[in-house]
């Protein structure tokens, strides 16, 4: 079995102490309200990681900054507080100031995302009062994600995101794409590669499968995004892959901006092999991932997509793009297959190569592989000691 990689260690601060001090405040500021019932794969990892952190004793709470205040998300284990946002993306709501000028000592801000105009404000102001920062930037800075509006964020990069990035004590990178992009930054980034875990759900009471051996079912599961999330190579892929394979299907579930296009795309594959299930949550969501023979993901771009762990943790192989930042466990794991980049062609010849082993390999061996990757390279417990690690590296910086 495959160990925690090595690119997890992060060195140690010579005065930190050897464990996160207890009074220390973790404050988590991000756009939105942490709500894991939402298409925003960002909401989902800070609600994940607040609740594993709280579970484990620390102080830590979350901050939004959003255009509706209502508490209209369920129930949650930390502290929360919503701040307005306001007319102007870089101006910041008086609350906030006030609430950051409280902050005492023995705290680090986790801001999440980047290209955020607010965020170049309020690194500015944690400067001024001497706080310091994390920055996750959630894939923003891969290079596939550099090139979209490539000259407005070279300028953007030089007025404002140079600053947020110089002065944060730590960057953290949740894969090799996003360190990749950020080697064209001044050398004065400090960064770390560190992951997010994965909690494997509670017992799902899930449907069985009408045909065991019959129907191969691939699966999508996210924002339909296709700048982002490389729809149209999902799609056109598939579609000669149906047209080649009988007894196949594609379930797409999720919504967005692109419905539409990818309604279009879907009328153009073999009539009756993609499915539209539109947005699903909870165990439902889980209960359709559970019947699918292969998960695919293949983006342009990516942070660390928690929809591929959630397939992975049911014991579904996954089809993944490098841009993912999954490549390297799949590949140590033997749990699916890797894409160089979003290529119709490519994907379809994955998906031939997984139908074979789907007809092959028994399913439990498949799932065992799936089931490890998770409860091993993204175990909570040996993470959040990483974190404790980095959010010391910062405050002792």
């Amino acid at each position: 079995m495959v160990s925690i990689p090595e690119f997890l260690i992060l060195p140690q601060a010579a005065d930190a102490p050897t464990e996160l001090e207890p009074d220390i405040r973790i404050i988590h500021l991000i756009l939105g309200k942490a709500n894991p019932e939402r298409m925003n794969g960002v909401n989902k990892v800070v609600h994940a990681l607040a609740t594993q952190q709280y579970r484990a004793g620390w102080n830590v709470e979350v901050w939004g900054i959003t255009h509706d205040r209502e508490v209209n998300y369920p129930p949650r284990e930390f502290a929360t507080s919503l701040f307005r946002a306001c007319r102007s993306p870089f101006q910041l709501d008086e609350e906030l100031v006030a609430a950051l000028e409280t902050i005492e000592d023995k705290t680090v801000i986790h801001l999440h995302g980047g290209f955020i105009p607010v965020y170049h404000t309020l690194a500015r102001k944690l400067t001024e009062l001497n706080l310091c920062y994390v920055l996750t930037p959630h894939g923003s800075y891969s290079a596939a994600a550099m090139h979209k509006s490539r000259l407005m964020k070279r300028l953007y990069m030089q007025l404002y995101e140079r600053f947020l990035l110089t002065h944060a004590a730590q960057v953290q990178c949740l894969g090799h794409s996003e360190v990749r992009g950020l080697q064209q930054l001044p050398n004065e980034v400090r960064t770390c590669l560190l992951p997010y875990g994965f909690e494997i759900p509670a017992p799902l009471n899930l449907p069985d499968r009408d045909e065991p051996r019959g129907i191969f079912r691939v699966g999508f599961c996210g924002r339909l995004d296709e700048r982002h999330k490389g729809l149209s190579c999902l799609i056109k892929g598939f579609a000669e892959f149906a047209r080649r394979t009988p007894g196949v299907e594609l379930w797409i579930i999720g919504d967005g901006p692109d419905r539409k296009r990818v309604e279009q795309w879907a009328a153009e594959a073999p009539k009756g092999k993609i499915k539209l299930l539109g947005s699903r949550f909870g165990d439902e969501k889980m209960g359709l991932l559970s019947q699918l023979d292969v998960f695919a993901h293949p983006s342009h771009y990516e942070g660390l997509p928690t929809a591929v762990l959630e397939a992975a943790t049911l014991g579904v192989p996954c089809l993944v793009t490098e841009a993912t930042n999954f490549g390297s466990y799949i590949r140590d794991f033997d749990c699916g297959l890797v894409l160089p980049t979003a290529d119709p062609e490519l994907l379809t010849e994955g998906l031939d190569r997984l139908r074979r082993q789907w007809l092959n390999v028994p399913r439990r061996q498949l799932a065992q592989r799936c089931h490890a990757m998770v409860t091993t390279a993204f175990y909570w417990p040996t993470l959040l000691h990483e974190y404790q690690r980095m959010y010391r590296r910062a405050y002792y910086a």
